[in-house]
């Protein structure tokens, strides 16, 4: 009777071998499966003749059975793995190797840096030095080195943004000025780019977070002619050769004498426009002599030396640049807004 058993195991096997030589497709390898250790396979039908193996006979048949089981698993797996050999090979085949690769496009420059980019390297050209200082920063150096009264409205905690240890983000780059000018003697000649945070009602010309260039120059007899001149050389190094300037009186903590910085509109080259509120000018950076205080509370003797100062909005610059009407959209992260650019 064991001899029966173990010449139907080998039996059963030869047949699936032979079944699983052709397979086309995963069926053919399921049906060779329960053919033979399915719940009626071949494999299955005969283990329930153990019942009838002598004692000393049925570890030898119970092996014979596990070896059996054991080989038509690894057929099974082997013909499986050729299958999906097979078909990888054919869906290589169908592969146009002669067809264009996909093309990944590079990003580009958000348009605020692109201008603050600009905006550095024409005030390199005209010799000034970059300098860098931190976006959180003391009292001291954002308000009352640069002669900031303790009553000024931009001093207020709803105006400013303030830590608990008393610190705050600073306000404007000009604590970049003080920094520079406590560390060397003059003269000096920086532009400092970087971002400022006020609290300001987000709308379509002001944001909570905002990016500003100023320029500092201390020499001396620096005269408020020698800023004028910077001025109009930015003007049309960005803008081109059409545009004019203008400078109105106005107040400053930190510069005496003050003054406003107009463009002429490029919208409308000056004719009057919604733009400039039909004035012809477009209100552009603030500006002036540096005040004698702050000259003297960085060590400066103001009889000796003299010099301006001026800020820039970048993205103002960049949306006359660019002809933007909302500065929302800078900061949208919109696609279609920043493929443009």
């Amino acid at each position: 009777m064991s001899l029966e058993i173990i010449e139907k195991l080998n039996e059963a096997l030869n047949n699936v071998e032979v079944s699983l030589q052709n397979v086309s497709n995963a069926q053919d390898i399921e049906d060779a499966r329960i053919a033979s250790i399915g719940r009626k396979g071949a494999i299955t039908l005969l283990s329930r003749e153990m019942k009838s193996v002598p004692a000393e006979n049925k570890r030898e048949v119970g092996m014979a059975f596990n070896a059996a089981k054991n080989k038509i698993e690894d057929l099974l797996k082997v013909a499986q793995e050729k299958l999906e050999d097979a078909q990888s090979d054919s869906e290589a085949a169908g592969v146009d190797l002669t067809l264009p690769g996909r093309k990944w496009h590079a990003g580009t420059k958000h348009p605020v840096t692109r201008v603050m980019d600009e905006c550095v390297a024409i005030f390199r050209r005209m010799g000034f030095i970059v300098a860098d200082g931190p976006e959180i920063e003391t009292v001291y150096n954002n308000f009352d080195a640069l002669n900031s009264p303790k009553d000024h409205p931009a001093r207020d905690p709803r105006d400013t943004f303030y830590f608990d240890d008393g610190r705050l983000l600073r306000t404007q780059t000009s604590p970049i000025q003080i920094r520079v000018m406590e560390k060397q003697d003059p003269p000096v000649r920086i532009v400092a780019p970087g971002r400022t945070f006020r609290r300001d009602t987000p709308d379509a010309t002001h944001s909570m977070n905002f990016h500003q260039i100023e320029g500092l120059y201390i020499n001396k007899d620096v005269s408020l002619a020698d800023l004028k001149s910077i001025l109009l050389a930015f003007a049309h190094d960005m803008f081109g050769d059409t545009i004019g300037i203008r400078l109105r009186p106005h107040f400053f903590p930190f510069t005496e004498p003050s003054v406003e910085v107009d463009f002429s509109c490029i919208m409308c080259e000056g004719k009057g426009c919604r733009i400039c509120k039909n004035s012809g000018w477009i209100e552009i950076a603030g500006a002036g002599m540096v005040d004698p205080n702050v000259l003297e509370s960085v060590g400066y003797n103001p009889e000796e030396v003299s010099g301006f100062a001026f800020g820039f909005g970048i993205e103002r610059i960049a949306m006359l640049k660019y002809r933007i009407g909302d500065i929302r959209y800078l900061y949208e992260n919109d696609k279609r807004f920043l493929t443009q650019f």
